[in-house]
């Protein structure tokens, strides 16, 4: 489990679909360690190209082309995620970093 990948969560917490993919954000020491959670960013197929979303599509392992949604961020159990999606390139990861900034309005 890295930092970047997308997995597919069956039946998340206060969501209405079934399945939602979602993109692990959390530290690497985070994903590491033995605690149960990682924070992650849920997928949607709607985006409308704000700076805190992150278009994704059919290179990262995605059926349609989508958005990820840095407004939304969640604590996900390790043990939901087990079905893998795919990652993303060194490119969208330096986006999805941009966008986790915007959205936590952190600045450097």
């Amino acid at each position: 489990m890295r930092r970047g990948e997308f997995y597919r969560v069956y039946q998340p917490l206060n969501d209405t679909r079934q399945y939602r993919v979602f993109v692990i954000v959390s530290r690497q020491a985070l994903i590491d360690s033995r605690f149960p959670t990682v924070i992650c960013a849920p997928v949607n197929t709607n985006g409308s190209g704000l700076s805190t979303q992150v278009s994704v599509g059919p290179n990262e392992g995605m059926k349609h082309q989508s958005w990820i949604l840095c407004d939304n961020l969640t604590n996900i159990p390790k043990f939901a995620l087990t079905s893998y999606v795919g990652s993303l390139s060194s490119e969208r990861a330096v986006e999805l970093d941009r966008a986790l900034s915007m959205a936590l309005d952190l600045r450097f």
